[in-house]
């Protein structure tokens, strides 16, 4: 079997167990967050925080529950890797540096998951399991949050209430990431993947010297963080290390993780507007464009020229042997179109149009499909786009889903995508005007400037991936991509929330000949478009001097 034919395969199975999951898991977790009914273990975690679960919260209210609970997150994990040193399964690694613990603990209570560190030589068993694996939980849990609270703000009408957020924290924990983590980890365990709390051991004897390895909770970290789209990784190799993803099926398998939770959201969302066709239109414009990145980052690698990559079949370099080409690329758009940030391969090694993929699949904002619940939203915002630049082409009033576009929402929507994209764009040149910053690119020219481009593209997004050539273990890198992930990630929330705010409190509009369909193909090819050229428009310019510029030389 050739290595395009198995990339292919790959692709077909990882598409059918998708399709497979969407409507069970889609309707499934509709109901967890339409039920009204409390688990017994859910109640003492409300009894415990002081929350009252059946309080409606407005939009604000539920905005304070998002930063005051994120806030509490940083501190904790700031403090906990502050004083690793004295903590008892710290593996005798000392205690982080402040700058280095200021953001892992942004980074991981973001959703981001950057690391500028080893994992294996800078954290213990504590930090990793009371700390870096709780925030996978969480932060993936507020994500999918304030994505439900927009889903109500289209569905209900004459109210400010967008549901209670310390219930729908706790119920997409408890209910949703939990099991599904649960069950990923007793599988990722059968194939091989490591689960432990031993110590430092020697494994062998390499080229006249030993080699040493620690172990660690890795098969129940590496599930959230597929499930969770949180990306990070226990070994500094990621899910390229063996000890995270042994053989193909669990790379197949880890990305099937990443992608089933933002693809069945599309369903929830349909069941809880009451069309599921909705639902599918979103699914569509998700699906097409994974596919249509999957496709092109196939033909970039297998077809690179080059009489060294032709003999190889591809262009293998940076990529592991037990995953051929076909399945890295996969990994690397799924990885990069979700928030995940987990890679299986170094981007940086990829070929230039190929690195140019990844860091596009970001600028998108990371709408397909996204991440858990962030995928949800930013694709929600870019609807509304669409429908108001379709209303100005009729010059009728925009309508999605029997709401009116009005200039509160679109300034609102108009708000979420600019906000992104300054933040990636005003820190990479900024880093690279000033003079000690560029010090750390491994690479100079176009390459080096993708390398910063990735890193501000990768934090602001809150995916967390990196080019791999950055040495971003800087006072400055750690601090400014800190800032980077949490406005990236905060910030568009208050315009989420404020927008479902204000779609709540309209009226249903009733639908007329007039009225755009937002559930055929039509408008899936019109949110396609829109989407693929307010980023083109937008990032092209810095594509042109990185990416664009080595993949055409």
């Amino acid at each position: 079997m050739g290595p395009v034919l198995a990339g292919v395969l790959q692709l077909l199975a990882l598409i059918a167990a998708l399709a497979l999951a969407h409507i069970p898991l889609g309707n499934y977790m509709a109901r967890v967050y339409s039920s009204d009914k409390h688990w017994r273990v859910e109640k003492w975690v409300y009894k415990g925080i002081g929350a009252n679960p059946d309080t409606e919260m407005t939009w604000s209210a539920y905005l304070r529950g998002v930063l005051a609970f994120s806030a509490v997150g940083v501190l904790f994990l700031y403090l906990l890797m502050r004083l690793q040193g004295v903590l008892p399964g710290s593996l005798g690694f000392s205690s982080v540096d402040p700058a280095q613990s200021f953001n892992t603990a942004v980074s991981f209570v973001t959703n981001t998951n950057w690391q500028s560190y080893y994992g294996e030589q800078t954290m213990g068993h504590v930090v990793q399991t009371a700390g870096l694996a709780v925030q996978n939980f969480v932060s993936a849990a507020v994500g999918m949050a304030v994505a439900v609270a927009l889903v109500r703000g289209f569905a209900r009408s004459r109210t400010g209430e967008l549901g209670n957020f310390w219930s729908d924290l706790v119920r997409g924990t408890l209910r949703i990431l939990v099991p599904a983590a649960a069950i990923a980890a007793v599988v990722l365990v059968a194939c091989g993947v490591i689960q432990n709390f031993s110590g430092i051991h020697e494994v062998g004897q390499f080229m006249g010297g030993s080699q040493q390895w620690n172990g660690g909770a890795v098969a129940s970290q590496e599930a959230i963080k597929e499930v969770g789209t949180n990306g990070g990784g226990y070994f500094n190799a990621n899910s390229a290390h063996p000890f995270e993803n042994p053989t193909p099926f669990t790379n197949l398998f880890e990305i099937f993780l990443l992608l089933v939770i933002p693809f069945s959201l599309t369903r929830t969302f349909g069941v809880m507007v009451g069309s599921v066709k909705q639902g599918y239109a979103i699914l569509a414009t998700m699906f097409t464009i994974w596919l249509g990145f999957v496709a092109l980052m196939m033909w970039t690698e297998f077809a690179h020229h080059g009489p060294a990559l032709q003999a190889a079949g591809g262009a293998y370099e940076g990529k592991e042997v037990r995953f051929g080409v076909g399945a890295s690329s996969i990994f690397a758009v799924s990885t990069t179109l979700t928030s995940t940030g987990a890679v299986d391969s170094f981007h940086s090694s990829f070929t230039g149009l190929g690195g140019g993929i990844t860091t596009l699949g970001m600028m998108l904002g990371e709408i397909a499909p996204g991440g858990v619940g962030s995928g949800l939203y930013g694709m929600l915002i870019m609807a509304v786009i669409a429908v108001f630049i379709a209303g100005l082409m009729v010059g009728r009033t925009p309508e999605y889903l029997g709401k009116k576009i009005g200039t509160r929402e679109i300034k609102l929507a108009a708000c979420y995508i600019l906000i992104t994209p300054a933040l990636v764009l005003v820190f990479t040149s900024v880093s690279m005007a000033l003079p000690t910053p560029p010090h750390s690119m491994l690479n100079s020219g176009a390459h080096g400037f993708s390398e910063v481009l990735y890193a501000f593209t990768s934090a602001s997004n809150n995916n967390g991936s990196a080019f791999a050539g950055l040495n971003a273990n800087t006072e400055w890198f750690n601090t400014m991509t800190g800032l980077a992930m949490l406005l990236g990630r905060f910030l568009p929330m208050v315009f989420v929330l404020a927008l479902a705010g204000s779609l709540a409190e309209q009226k249903p509009v009733p639908v007329t000949a007039g009225t755009l369909r937002t559930e055929k193909p039509l408008f899936t090819g019109l949110l396609v478009g829109a989407i693929l050229i307010i980023t083109g428009l937008t990032y092209f310019p810095a594509l042109a001097l990185g990416p664009l510029a080595e993949g055409l030389a």
